[in-house]
């Protein structure tokens, strides 16, 4: 489940480090932020994936989401405000529907494996986020798949980010050679992407005042990390 941001690039070099073939799965949702698959083709070929899926679903048919609607994107918000309550960018049931088809095309692919990379603790309170959540999903899917009747092991999903802070999964991914220059966390980016050839990995331009931004800033700060972001604010 790739979208090109910091936690799903991690979670790809997680696993190529143990030892999984790769099919990558991205989705142009009627996203605000296109420019996040710009990212992800980066990220899924930097991981060596063997295939990289982009599937077309148009979430702006439902709305209600400052990231597929006509909402303005919170700037600014402290800390404690990220983690209190549901916030407007949450987009009404997104992994539900992601990982269904993630399901089809494990299913196609003989896959017995889901990354994605969802976390309980540095979580923007996203009710698909939670390790509840995701264990209700697989034992459904164990229901729903013909490898979940057919095969006792069934299918799993990990999530090897669930328990680690975002300067956590900072320090992980960089100890893994995960170059977070070419990664796009932003809801709100300024931009389009910089400083790349057209066919090759480019640095992309992040607004630093949306929740994902202080998200990724202050995971690099309390890890110690040099932030290779570029940041508008």
């Amino acid at each position: 489940m790739l979208s090109g941001g910091l936690d799903s690039a991690t979670i790809s070099a997680v696993a190529h480090r143990d030892g999984f073939s790769i099919v990558a799965l991205s989705f142009r949702y009627g996203q605000r932020n296109s420019g996040e698959l710009e990212a992800a083709k980066a990220v899924a070929q930097s991981s060596g994936a063997e295939r990289h899926v982009i599937a077309d679903i148009d979430l702006r048919a439902y709305g209600g989401s400052a990231l597929t609607d006509d909402i303005a994107v919170p700037k600014g918000r402290a800390e404690s405000e990220i983690g209190g309550g549901i916030p407007v960018t949450y987009v009404p049931a997104r992994n539900t529907i992601f990982l269904s088809h993630a399901l089809a095309l494990a299913e196609v692919e003989g896959a017995k494996d889901i990354f994605i990379g969802v976390n309980a603790l540095d979580y923007s309170g996203y009710p698909d986020c939670r390790p509840e959540y995701i264990a209700a999903f697989q034992a459904m899917a164990n229901l729903a798949t013909k490898v979940g009747v057919e095969d006792d092991g069934g299918l799993t999903i990990h999530t090897p980010l669930m328990q680690l802070t975002k300067a956590g999964i900072v320090e992980l991914g960089t100890g893994l050679g995960v170059d977070y220059a070419h990664t796009l966390s932003c809801y709100d980016p300024p931009d389009g992407p910089l400083d790349g050839p057209l066919d090759g990995p480019r640095d992309f331009t992040h607004c630093g005042a949306c929740d994902a931004c202080m998200l990724r800033r202050r995971g690099f700060e309390k890890a110690g990390i040099t932030d290779p972001t570029i940041y508008l604010n």
